[in-house]
């Protein structure tokens, strides 16, 4: 079984700042606590998570070591959130005109420039995926990861959502689940971590 989660609540997360690939803010205490009730929800549903993959930010790094400590974590760039270019650090309570467009429809409107398309995140993060195959059906894989780079996971796994990720809300320390069955990834689905 594949897990994958959205890294713990950050300060830029309380202040609803833009951050993406181009902030390095840790767990909050928030954070901690909501990544460390994900760990004790897979210890208590016993299941043990073989190999950990993780976006190099301290964010998702950290989620994944309170998720699965003592697991040896794996980096990989593919896993990082999206590049927001010149509006990384944007306050979201007070967005540019073009990023506001974007977010009021993001399958019709494309990112604005300088910032990474929604395309190109789900290319890399489909890629990511699709090289677990080899393991998928044998071990539990544990992914810590971003909002959007998330939702770009989500997209590719399920290509007739047509888009409707992108504009759902996944909340922090979110875990979505989906395995290899019979050579096909299942469509994910989000578990109540409680």
């Amino acid at each position: 079984m594949i897990y994958i989660v959205r890294h713990g609540q950050t300060a830029g997360n309380k202040s609803n700042v833009m951050q993406g690939r181009g902030s390095n803010h840790p767990l909050n205490e928030n954070g901690i606590r909501q990544a460390e009730e994900a760990g004790a929800w897979f210890h208590r549903q016993g299941i043990r998570i073989d190999t950990v993959y993780s976006s190099p930010l301290t964010r998702a790094l950290e989620t994944a070591e309170r998720i699965a400590p003592g697991t040896d974590i794996l980096q990989d760039d593919r896993l990082l959130e999206m590049d927001y270019g010149p509006y990384e650090g944007m306050d979201l309570m007070k967005p540019a005109p073009e990023v506001m467009a974007f977010f009021s429809d993001f399958v019709r409107n494309p990112a604005p420039e300088g910032m990474e398309p929604l395309a190109e995140v789900v290319r890399r993060l489909g890629e990511f995926v699709e090289e677990l195959r080899p393991v998928a059906e044998t071990k539990n894989i544990l992914i810590s990861t971003h909002a959007i780079a998330m939702k770009g996971a989500l997209e590719y796994l399920t290509p007739e959502s047509k888009g409707s990720y992108w504009g759902k809300y996944i909340g922090n320390c979110a875990v979505y689940a989906f395995e290899l069955k019979d050579g096909r990834y299942t469509v994910p689905v989000e578990l109540e971590i409680k």
